[in-house]
């Protein structure tokens, strides 16, 4: 089994789910006590997200690719970010390690186009949203169409992102808006949404609504297992 690597605390909260989805999934593939093989380093998302919204992801890079070092260090066979928004600074990230990095957005894209997606929704940070790094990866690599909510609607996301599922906090009123955002983009085509945040799956699961989600977090953890196991076949 490969040793994976993680970049996680881009929430803790939804590191929790990243380290519980290797881990179940290594189980499941192998059976009895087995687990996954793990290299993990949690920053300080605190400094993380005040660089975001100053605009400053060269500073975010080096936090990631000192960390990335690190995990490489610690014998990690491959290595995944486990955030949608801080793949903006992943090409910095690659070249600054000698161990292959698992694109969330190659891996979502992938999955999609597996199953015949030629349009999907996006929810996600206003930067994932709005600039071109992970849809444009999306549409240029994948020919999959991105559609995004109108603004107002990405103030919403993007708030209960930052101020409320960041801190562990899931409140029913925000599920119900986020649902009606769903319900907006599949009005104006999207045959699926992708859930482009790792911790909008602790708001929003497939059993609140009829239009095929995609979670990002769980297809990205499938993949690395994936990775982890493709010798012990």
């Amino acid at each position: 089994m490969k040793t994976i690597g993680l970049l996680g605390g881009m929430s803790w909260e939804s590191t929790v789910s990243y380290y519980r989805a290797l881990n179940e999934g290594v189980k499941t593939a192998l059976g009895g006590l087995h687990s996954a093989k793990l290299c993990l380093y949690s920053v300080d998302f605190a400094e993380i997200e005040r660089l975001q919204h100053a605009g400053d992801w060269d500073a975010t890079a080096e936090i990631l690719c000192r960390a990335a070092r690190r995990v490489e260090a610690g014998g990690a066979d491959f290595l995944l970010i486990g955030t949608n928004t801080m793949h903006k600074v992943a090409p910095q990230v690659a070249e600054a390690v000698s161990i292959p990095l698992l694109h969330i957005a190659d891996a979502t894209a992938q999955r999609l186009a597996t199953d015949g997606i030629r349009r999907v929704g996006l929810l996600g940070t206003r930067f994932t949203m709005e600039q071109d790094f992970y849809k444009g990866r999306i549409a240029e690599g994948f020919g999959i169409e991105v559609l995004v909510p109108d603004e107002a609607q990405r103030d919403l996301v993007h708030e209960v992102i930052y101020t409320e599922l960041c801190l562990g906090q899931v409140k029913e009123t925000s599920r119900q808006r986020y649902l009606e955002i769903i319900a907006s983009l599949r009005e104006r085509g999207a045959e699926a949404v992708i859930l482009g945040c790792t911790e909008i799956a602790l708001l929003v699961q497939q059993r609140h609504t009829e239009v095929p989600l995609y979670d990002t977090t769980a297809i990205h953890a499938e993949e690395a297992v994936k990775w982890a196991l493709e010798d012990q076949a």
